[in-house]
């Protein structure tokens, strides 16, 4: 895996909880490496500022990220890959995910949590915290509210052969997280039409 700046995302601007997930993505396709853009604290300190319209940091403890914020984000993106996963294959999240995910959004001063499973309507529950646990809550809570809401069918995985990205499906006609999984796919497709024409004729 290696290093990669927020700048780099290839999908930026989905659902908060998404956002954060796509983090990490596929550069060069199916042959592609593995690049994570949150590797440093202030990796994350970008990614907040980019997402101060749905985090709103100003109204959240003083603070910055350290490295004990990055694990805890990164620990979230992890467990919000697995139960997004999950539910793009209609099956239940595991149990450790869902875990992971409501301890993240009891750090929120209000939320709403994950049921068992990730199945079902979302469970309620109140406090403060530090800045850090307070904007992981707040992802956190994004998520419980996608998941649990009229949403959850929208949430979609890019099909594109190597792409690990997730999006909501706004219209029927968006197969693919961006014009490039699009276009990759596409033009893969051309390119082994043109092979078998060669080999048959």
């Amino acid at each position: 895996m290696s290093a990669g700046t927020v700048d780099e995302m290839p999908v930026d601007g989905e659902h908060l909880a998404l956002d954060l997930v796509n983090t990490t993505f596929v550069r060069g396709g199916l042959r592609g490496h593995l690049v994570d853009v949150l590797t440093r604290p202030a990796d994350l300190a970008v990614w907040v500022e980019r997402h101060a319209g749905a985090l709103d940091p100003a109204s959240a403890p003083a603070g910055a990220p350290g490295a004990a914020e990055l694990a805890a984000f990164r620990e979230l993106r992890l467990a919000l890959r697995g139960v997004l996963t999950a539910v793009v294959a209609g099956e239940p999240a595991a149990e450790a995910d869902v875990a992971v995910v409501n301890a993240a959004v009891r750090a929120a001063p209000g939320w709403l949590e994950l049921p068992p499973g990730a199945v079902g309507a979302a469970v309620p529950g109140s406090s403060a915290g530090e800045w850090g646990r307070v904007l992981l809550g707040r992802v956190a809570g994004a998520a419980v509210e996608l998941l649990t809401g009229d949403r959850r069918g929208s949430v979609k995985a890019c099909p594109a052969p190597g792409c690990i990205l997730f999006f909501l499906q706004q219209h029927a006609r968006r197969a693919w997280c961006s014009a490039s999984c699009g276009t990759r796919v596409r033009v893969a497709r051309h390119s082994r039409r043109h092979a078998e024409e060669r080999t048959e004729g």
